[in-house]
């Protein structure tokens, strides 16, 4: 432990039983270890706590609440917002915990959140097996499996929380609890797209899909009103074993692309197919002729390439903003072109998911993410590196999603940025909103977890009188 610690008003004697590390800004590491995945959040927390078990997370809590500290919870550091660290506060750093127990009889996993998608798509994929995580293998299994979840396989096998099976939470009385949908249900309804609003999330008991043939790579395609219009109308009807991401966005600098091609509009789509190779190429081929490849890296192999290694000396820069629209058309198409083409951002882009399937086969209230039904999910982003052009490019995310979506503020809470904040209630409608306050003030009523997109909590209605009433220790 650190001898800055001694400076700190922290609980001594609850720290020093960490079986992990405490890194203080006198450590060596102490910069490194701080930074989070995107280049403009420089937050400086007062130390970071390396943990290692349950209990050391529990201790953890236990000395936020003690020395009055903002409490920050990171996995993977993938917050856009920057919820992962904080100023001055204490950091818990899960990356330590990051143990993948597979049981091959029953198709289950137990995870624990400090590991990578990749991570845990390796360990699977020698089994034929998947869990449906996000598009980066980089990200932290707590972040997304709380935020949702929305991946290359969504239409086959759902958002990551509908593989959730059980989970095990540190809540702000400093208990450990094993919760799932019999014992704590409701706190078990919360965690599955209420983000870290009610605990810490130490692991969580996964359901494995099988996966013994997948077809997938990058299309990229000329992007046109037509093709742009054309491509998400053929997504939504595709079968729902494939899924698509299509980045629409100037060319960028890639070996497989003819350099006359760079800085003109296409289409940069991720497909994934889950299925035998002959039905694979049946589904993709109306794709493909849409307008002739610039590039064409889809073929069938291991479903672990969809996540290559990534360079940790990257941290982005931008501005983005999410939004849900029902379609596509060729006057969302030529807007978008229109947009792309007013930006100079070094890179900016509309990635479009096409959503449905397993995942709207899901009740809407069946947990806390409520946007089941939405079609397709759009987001709008320009990246900088000169941080004094950030005006400039907000102004322009703004006015790009307001003319694509004038209308409806939803949004999905994984993409919400900090410019967002007033958002948090679209991204939990209605009834949702008001039940993730109720279990919120049962679970967390000091609200210890507020670096997330914060759902405050509310005084329990009568009809909660048979919830959990929790002391705190």
């Amino acid at each position: 432990m650190s001898s800055s610690l001694n400076t700190l008003p922290l609980p001594l004697e609850n720290l020093e039983e960490i079986a992990g590390c405490v890194v203080t800004p006198d450590e060596p590491d102490y910069d490194r270890t701080r930074a989070v995945f995107y280049g403009d959040i420089d937050k400086r927390p007062a130390a970071i706590l390396r943990v290692a078990t349950d209990d050391d997370v529990r201790c953890a809590v236990e000395a936020a609440q003690m020395g009055g500290y903002e409490l920050a919870v990171r996995s993977g550091g993938h917050s856009v917002a920057g919820h992962s660290s904080t100023e001055g506060g204490l950091v818990i750093d899960l990356r330590n915990m990051s143990r993948i127990d597979i049981d091959h009889v029953c198709n289950t996993a137990w995870v624990e959140t400090g590991a990578t998608a990749r991570q845990v798509t390796e360990a699977l994929s020698k089994h034929d097996l998947i869990i449906g995580f996000g598009d980066a293998g980089s990200v932290g299994v707590g972040g997304i499996t709380l935020s949702g979840g929305i991946g290359f396989l969504v239409r086959k096998y759902g958002m990551t929380i509908d593989s959730v099976l059980a989970a095990e939470v540190v809540t702000a009385d400093g208990r450990y609890r094993r919760v799932d949908a019999e014992h704590d249900p409701d706190l078990f309804w919360a965690i599955r797209g209420g983000g870290g609003n009610f605990g810490v999330v130490t692991r969580i008991k996964f359901r494995l899909n099988p996966l013994s043939h997948f077809t997938g790579g990058l299309l990229v395609l000329p992007a046109t009103p037509e093709t742009i219009a054309g491509f998400v109308a053929m997504a939504l009807a595709a079968p729902n074993e494939l899924s698509t991401i299509a980045n629409v966005m100037p060319a960028p600098p890639l070996p497989f692309l003819p350099s006359a091609e760079l800085g003109r509009p296409v289409i940069l789509a991720s497909m994934a197919f889950a299925g035998a190779d002959a039905a694979a190429l049946r589904a993709i081929a109306p794709f493909r002729s849409l307008a002739t490849p610039l590039a064409d890296l889809v073929k069938a192999g291991p479903y672990l390439a969809m996540f290559p290694p990534e360079d940790p000396t990257v941290r982005p820069i931008g501005v983005s903003r999410t939004m849900f629209m029902d379609a596509v058309d060729i006057d969302a198409a030529n807007t978008i072109l229109d947009y792309l083409s007013a930006s100079n951002a070094p890179m900016r882009a509309a990635q479009i998911r096409a959503l449905g399937g397993a995942m709207a086969r899901v009740p809407a209230d069946a947990t806390a993410f409520a946007h089941r039904s939405r079609s397709v999910l759009v987001n709008v982003a320009a990246f900088y590196q000169d941080r004094t052009t950030r005006d400039r490019h907000r102004a322009w995310v703004a006015a790009f999603s307001k003319a694509l979506q004038p209308d409806d503020d939803a949004a999905y809470v994984g993409f919400l940025t900090a410019d967002d904040a007033t958002r948090v209630r679209a991204a939990y409608p209605g009834s949702t909103w008001e039940r993730l306050a109720r279990i919120k003030a049962i679970y967390d009523p000091a609200n210890l977890f507020h670096l997330n997109y914060n759902v405050p909590p509310t005084a329990p209605s009568v009809r909660d009188s048979e919830m959990p009433r929790l002391r705190l220790a």
